[in-house]
């Protein structure tokens, strides 16, 4: 086999509680991902070294060298074979860079099927959730896609029951937010605040609306715990959020550590007009519909 192709969607955050600082320098979190159709193509070529090649239009604010994260997942798997392997990584970028969609993360994911594809190595899904979970705490469940809960850092997934289809809006923002600076902020706020940061608990009502496919209860349980760090560090981000709300949105919310805002739709219909009126009044450079969820890193 001379070439592979995956796809892999990009995420929001349902639910993104935040607990307390850890001596590590993590969080234990309760991170409620659901997968989203806007999608990175993943093409692994044969080659005797590992390299990776950027398209698309978020080409140019993706690195090429040692810190991508899909180069970091191609030698990973060849650690974990015990052999010297190569692949040439071509990576189609549709999801935002550095907007709290998981991009990076979804192209590791891309990166382990599409190269144990190329290589013949045949290794089974829980080996590559386990060298996802040592690449980031996104990657796993860029593999497992749908819709779950990750505790611990947010890799240790389980499965969550989705009764339908969910329409979203995705507003990315020019210029991305860092994810350490996000959870920097987020603990820098708590800390001025003084105030008691409580253990993550999973949301039983959002657990509710996702069962039974119900968009109204879903929009209205929408939190995220970064948005406010998010917020501080990209004001600009309230009256994106806010137009959302004004145009019918059933919840809007900062995807993840942001910059991209999520906006909940009634349907298909709206979830268009809702993209339409982004743009049209200019609360939103861009506006893209979707939906979920969908399945993980799937070869095509």
């Amino acid at each position: 086999m001379s070439s592979v192709t995956v796809r892999v969607p990009a995420k929001v955050n349902v639910q993104l509680s935040v607990g307390p600082l850890r001596e590590d320098g993590y969080h234990d979190l309760v991170n409620v991902f659901h997968a989203v159709s806007i999608f990175d193509e993943v093409v692994a070529k044969e080659s005797d070294s590992i390299t990776v090649q950027i398209n698309g239009k978020w080409a140019d604010q993706v690195p090429t060298d040692d810190n991508n994260l899909a180069i970091q997942a191609a030698r990973a798997l060849a650690k974990h074979a015990g052999r010297s392997y190569g692949a040439d990584l071509v990576i189609q970028k549709d999801i935002p860079v550095a907007g709290g969609m998981a991009g990076g993360s979804a192209d590791a994911a891309g990166a382990l099927v599409a190269c144990n594809e190329l290589w013949g190595l045949g290794l089974p899904p829980e080996d590559l959730m386990e060298i996802a979970g040592d690449l980031g705490s996104d990657v796993p469940f860029s593999l497992l896609g749908g819709t779950a809960v990750g505790t611990g850092r947010g890799e240790q997934l389980s499965e969550l029951p989705t009764g339908g289809t969910f329409h979203w809006v995705f507003a990315p923002a020019n210029g991305g937010l860092s994810t350490a600076s996000v959870y920097g902020e987020c603990d820098r706020l708590r800390e001025v605040s003084g105030a008691q940061v409580p253990w993550p608990q999973l949301n039983d009502s959002l657990m509710e609306a996702l069962g039974t496919g119900d968009a109204y209860a879903l929009g209205s349980n929408l939190s995220n715990d970064l948005q406010t760090a998010a917020l501080t560090l990209r004001p600009s981000l309230a009256s994106t959020l806010d137009a959302g709300r004004q145009h019918g949105a059933l919840g809007a919310i900062v995807s993840g550590s942001g910059p991209t805002c999520a906006f909940l739709a009634i349907d298909a219909t709206h979830a268009r007009d809702l993209a339409q009126s982004l743009t049209a009044t200019g609360a939103a450079h861009t506006a893209v519909a979707a939906h979920g969820p969908v399945h993980g890193a799937t070869l095509i």
